[in-house]
């Protein structure tokens, strides 16, 4: 465990994580800038007009001079970022004179998950017309207009979760009603099979690098999440020193790289009400190329689904039993959900998740880089009931 000023970091100390920890070249680029810039100013209010003002001399560097900014408003939901909705009146090629509903999705100083979006643009732009996802329009990757980093996309219609249901945080234990579970289930699966078998070789990915078949991708992700530890965490746990070693020395296969969403989930979507269908997919700020038992093994997570009425099965998103999930899934992909890879990522989730709340969600908020200091504090809490988990798992395989 290094004793280096983290609030302060040298660049000696910067340059000797990249070096111990390598990792995608955006996600080094990210996660370098952050520690650059941790030394500077905190999160400061951004008004709204500040906000409608770095849009407007984003779009005029895309388009010109022939649109104006109208209805800006702020924008609940997504939780690690800032959200303005607005509409902007325009002249897209070939369409003449149009309002088109639209959401700048902006960075704070840090957030509790550093990510990049120049790739959460790239792919939600590679996936148009393949997937129901919210059409791309210009991305602020270094935030040379905006305060911050930031990216604009379409405006989707639609709810995370039934308006009858009750007021929980979309995604976590949210309930489906009985009536909605096969259709919204169906499109579920079949959603993240469509995504796993994508053909991303033919898209414009030039932000994420490209693993062999192998272990590289995990090994990538494991340098970056341990480079997290690292430049985050105020005091050391020796149990993530031995899950860290654990997963070094037990890295699957991989035997098809994938598309990974990150945080395929119930609350990650919207659907329409008046016919029951998943209208788009949000939040792709954690994808890249991979192995599909992370979004397997996200996905089934217990806080994400709830029970069924006979008060013993567990459902998956509140759809089904995890076993008919994947036999679905194993259908729809042509895939295999393999155990033991299974088993590895289910570990390795606890450790990223653990690392997010106890390493990040402790100190953005405290060097007071982020609107949601009081949310991403909270974390903090819910890392020691991961690390506990933790100790289990472990305690099985080792």
């Amino acid at each position: 465990m290094s004793h280096a000023n983290k609030d302060q970091p040298s660049p000696e100390w910067i340059a000797s994580l990249r070096r111990r920890f390598p990792c995608e070249s955006e996600i080094d680029r990210v996660l370098t800038r952050k520690m650059q810039r941790r030394a500077g100013p905190p999160y400061t209010s951004v008004s709204l007009e500040t906000l409608v003002e770095g849009t407007r001399a984003l779009v005029r560097s895309q388009i010109g001079d022939d649109f104006e900014i109208t209805q800006a408003r702020w924008l609940s939901g997504g939780a690690s970022k800032l959200q303005m909705a607005f509409t902007l009146q325009w002249s897209p090629p070939g369409v003449g004179r149009t309002a088109t509903p639209m959401v700048l999705r902006m960075e704070p100083a840090e957030s509790n998950v550093e990510s990049s979006r120049l790739r959460e643009f790239q792919i939600i732009k590679a996936l148009e017309g393949y997937l129901p996802v919210p059409p791309t329009y210009w991305a602020d990757p270094e935030g040379v207009y905006l305060p911050y980093p930031a990216i604009i996309y379409g405006f989707a219609e639609g709810v995370a979760k039934p308006t009858a249901s009750d007021n929980r945080v979309s995604g976590i234990g949210t309930f489906i009603p009985p009536a909605l579970r096969q259709p919204l289930g169906s499109q579920f699966v079949e959603h993240l099979a469509r995504i796993h078998t994508f053909d991303w070789s033919k898209a414009d990915l030039s932000a994420f690098d490209k693993p062999a078949l192998g272990t590289q991708a995990i090994e990538w992700k494991l340098n970056h999440w341990e480079r997290v530890w690292e430049e985050d965490v105020n005091e050391d746990i020796p149990l993530m020193r031995l899950a860290m070693a654990w997963l070094r020395a037990n890295m699957p296969a991989t035997d098809h790289v994938s598309v990974i969403h990150g945080d395929y989930r119930t609350g990650n979507f919207l659907f329409t009400e008046h016919d029951n269908q998943i209208s788009t997919w949000l939040d792709w700020e954690m994808s890249y190329l991979g192995d599909r038992h992370e979004d397997l093994v996200w996905s089934t997570k217990i806080s994400f689904g709830h029970m069924a009425e006979d008060g013993k099965t567990s459902l998956v998103g509140g759809f089904m039993p995890r076993e008919e999930f994947f036999a679905a899934y194993e259908k729809a992909s042509g895939l295999k959900v393999i155990a033991a890879t299974y088993r590895y990522y289910e570990i390795f989730i606890n450790f990223k998740c653990a690392v997010i709340c106890l390493a990040t969600g402790c100190r953005a908020p405290r060097n007071g880089k982020t609107h949601q200091d009081i949310l991403v504090a909270w974390l903090v809490g819910i890392g020691y009931l991961l690390v506990d988990e933790l100790r289990t798992q472990l305690e099985d395989v080792l």
